[in-house]
């Protein structure tokens, strides 16, 4: 589309149009409504470089009850498996991988792609996980089956051996290379073996006690040139009042100065080199209205910022 004029390489959309590993039917839309809410051009505008990749096929939904504590695993394998080779393909061409989801399941295939190029590379990861939900749930503790609960566990080597194994190391990351950001929806067994993964979680009471700038700036503590930085945005990380359109809605969210602050420290770190965007569900959105938001949160990861001051000014 156009010629990249800044720090970022060209980036590559992948559209991941399934919510095979969700409770609600809707997300596989998510992909079309942040192109109709205009994300492409939104970067073009920016100066970068986009390639639509257009969407990966998989199987359909077959929207099935749990077996053996998994609903749909060889659906969710199929699609994970598509996303992990187009991501990885992305990253060895020298390009940013931006995943539109689908739901939160689809970050096995991607995180698992990016973690292989990292380890390849002999660079550090560091994993934000943006969202409502820890998504550390193993079979054993969710009676729904539903992986897009899942993620975080089975890229730590908790989980089904489809998915634990899917890029042929195991685990794919440690705990220690994730922050979760926004987190106030846990279930009390996940609770439990999030403490024992001991996973770096800044949750909504954290975050009220001392500030989304605080919590972001320890999120972000050791991030540097050898840092390859991936953000993986849920949707529902934001507070429904400004972003109906998920399936899985918590109240007590970021608002939308908040989720700003979040996107513009990121971005200020010069570091983010892939980026899922998952769970917009636009079956619950209104007019778009949350597609929308997120290309304006998106624009911030890569630049847009509302700071009026000059910081170089200031450090003089």
């Amino acid at each position: 589309m156009s010629i990249s004029l800044n720090r970022f390489p060209p980036v590559s959309l992948i559209g991941v149009p399934t919510d095979v590993g969700a409770g609600h039917r809707g997300a596989s839309m998510g992909p079309e409504a942040l192109r109709v809410a205009g994300l492409g051009e939104a970067l073009v505008a920016r100066g970068l470089e986009v390639h639509d990749r257009g969407n990966l096929r998989g199987p359909f939904n077959p929207w099935q009850p749990p077996h053996e504590g998994y609903r749909h695993l060889e659906q969710v394998v199929e699609w994970n498996t598509a996303v992990m080779h187009a991501v990885a393909a992305e990253l060895k061409a020298g390009r940013m991988p931006i995943m539109l989801g689908g739901d939160h399941c689809l970050a096995v295939g991607s995180i698992t792609a990016v973690a292989k190029h990292v380890r390849a590379q002999g660079k550090k990861l560091r994993i934000l996980w943006l969202d409502a939900h820890a998504d550390f749930n193993t079979s054993e503790l969710t009676p729904s089956g539903n992986v897009h609960g899942m993620p975080v566990a089975c890229l730590c080597g908790m989980g089904p051996r489809a998915l634990t194994h899917l890029g042929g190391s195991i685990p794919a990351i440690t705990a220690d290379q994730v922050k979760q950001i926004g987190i106030r929806s846990v279930d009390e067994g996940e609770r439990r073996l999030v403490h024992e993964a001991g996973l770096d979680i800044y949750d909504m009471r954290y975050i009220d006690e001392v500030g989304m700038k605080r919590a972001m700036e320890e999120a972000l503590e050791g991030v540097d040139a050898d840092t390859h930085l991936h953000v993986s945005f849920d949707v529902d990380f934001l507070d429904p009042g400004i972003a109906p359109g998920v399936g899985t809605t918590v109240e007590g969210g970021p608002n939308y100065r908040e989720a700003q602050l979040v996107m513009e420290m990121i971005a200020d770190t010069g570091r983010m080199a892939s980026l899922d965007i998952v769970e917009l569900n636009p079956a619950f959105d209104e007019r778009n209205r949350t597609a929308r938001l997120a290309v304006d949160l998106v624009e911030s990861l890569f630049g847009k910022s509302t700071l009026m001051r000059d910081p170089q000014r200031e450090a003089r």
